[in-house]
């Protein structure tokens, strides 16, 4: 064989792969499409009290025995984001999205929207962007006080 028939096999090789590629994600692309729609009808308002928030396997997580059977293997292996909370007189420990995770507050009251145990969105959710703008906002108004502190002190 010479170097061009290994090239023109390699390069045969590459695109069957790439084709593969894209007609998986394609198929991927489909299925969360209409996970998405499957969501967005189920998906209802209420106010809930959020115990506590953490990031573990599924395994390790208070979760019902019918909701770990059918979770996929890939899914039982990962850290994803729960949520303890109260709703109504029933505690339950929910799944949530990072973005989501990030917004949610400790040991407070929040309106959200839930799809079956996945939370969807909180009302009222800052973007990461935000989010870190408040966390500026607060250290530089911490630095001013902290600051006017020292020169009272002075002062005296």
């Amino acid at each position: 064989m010479s170097f061009l028939d290994w090239v023109i096999i390699i390069v045969v090789i590459i695109g069957a792969i790439l084709a593969g590629l894209y007609f998986l994600n394609k198929w991927a692309y489909k299925k969360m499409d209409t996970q998405q729609t499957m969501i967005e009808k189920m998906k209802n308002s209420m106010s809930i009290y959020v115990i506590d928030k953490k990031r573990d396997k599924i395994t390790n997580v208070n979760m019902p025995k019918a909701v770990v059977e059918q979770m996929p293997k890939i899914y039982k292996k990962m850290k994803m984001c729960f949520v303890q909370a109260k709703i109504g007189p029933q505690i339950m420990t929910l799944i949530c999205d990072k973005k989501v995770f990030a917004a949610i507050p400790v040991k407070k009251n929040i309106k959200v929207e839930i799809a079956g145990i996945y939370i969807v969105s909180v009302a009222g959710m800052k973007t990461p962007q935000e989010m870190k703008a408040m966390q500026k906002e607060k250290k530089a108004k911490a630095k001013a006080e902290a600051k006017a502190e020292k020169e009272a002190k002075k002062n005296k």
